[in-house]
């Protein structure tokens, strides 16, 4: 089993496509399967009365100056896939709306990411499974802020046939240790035995993401920053260089480490018993 890791820029770009290279240089560096972004129409996410709040930022006073300088243009996009291309790593994105998916499916993406904060939205879930099975894409869903319940009508609505994979996911920035949960792992894999389960990380450390993976996590995506001290609201549950590259490095480990169900004698232990057992 190949365990298949996404690296979440998602807004830790801050508005910036040199930092957005930067970020897609590392996580390609390191070995990443997948980069991925979050995509929101500000004026179907967001009411007019959410946007004129004040929020102070580098950006402004508003929360619309906040959100607007944090949503990459068509024409940046496009500079993403083709840079992606350079470095041969795929990426895909979060829609947060119909009108958002729409325009991330014109880059035909191998993946589209149901948000945690979208498993209510009956009607964007339907929109989701039509998208998918049009452009023959898959469905990924992140179980964030969600109970059994919830998850089994999010699963049954989207539809097994176009999910890729089931994320254990915890909506907390960052998450405690104590939250992580990921005995949940288990049940997810007794549950949809024939579906991938993954984790979506919020923790700021490594440890959670080794144990999910050791647990049978098979896709892992993780929040990336470049510094951890930049502004933004994802930045502190998010992963820096040196940890982007330690992780790829303990999933390959943990993959030989895990090996089979079968207990058989190892090909180094053979000289061994001939050194050591006497019956």
């Amino acid at each position: 089993m190949t365990i298949r890791i996404v690296a979440e820029i998602g807004i830790n770009h801050n508005g910036n496509l040199d930092t957005t290279k930067k970020l897609i240089d590392i996580s390609a560096s390191a070995g990443c399967d997948y980069i991925k972004f979050q995509k929101r129409d500000l004026e179907l996410c967001f009411t007019k009365k959410e946007m004129i709040k004040p929020k102070q930022s580098p950006w402004g006073t508003t929360y619309a100056d906040y959100k607007k300088h944090l949503e990459f243009e068509e024409w940046q996009y496009n500079e993403i896939d083709e840079y992606c291309k350079t470095r041969k790593i795929k990426w895909f994105a979060s829609p947060w709306d119909e009108r958002s998916l729409a325009f991330l499916l014109q880059y035909y993406p191998e993946f589209i990411k149901v948000p945690s904060a979208k498993l209510t939205d009956e009607h964007f879930l339907r929109a989701c499974r039509l998208a998918a099975k049009r452009y023959e894409c898959k469905i990924i869903i992140s179980l964030g802020m969600a109970d059994q319940e919830l998850v089994e009508e999010a699963v049954n609505t989207v539809g097994l046939d176009v999910i890729h994979c089931i994320m254990h996911c915890v909506s907390t920035y960052p998450s405690r240790s104590d939250e992580l949960n990921l005995n949940y792992i288990y049940t997810l894999k007794q549950k949809y035995p024939k579906t991938i389960i993954g984790f979506s990380n919020h923790h700021p450390g490594l440890l959670g993401m080794a144990v999910a993976v050791a647990f049978g996590a098979e896709m892992l995506e993780m929040h990336i920053t470049l510094d951890r001290s930049m502004y933004g609201s994802d930045q502190a549950a998010s992963i820096e260089p040196p940890g982007i590259f330690k992780i790829v490095k303990y999933c390959k480990e943990i993959e030989l480490m895990r090996g089979s169900f079968d207990k058989k004698v190892v090909e180094g232990e053979v000289p061994i018993i001939k050194k050591l057992r006497r019956m």
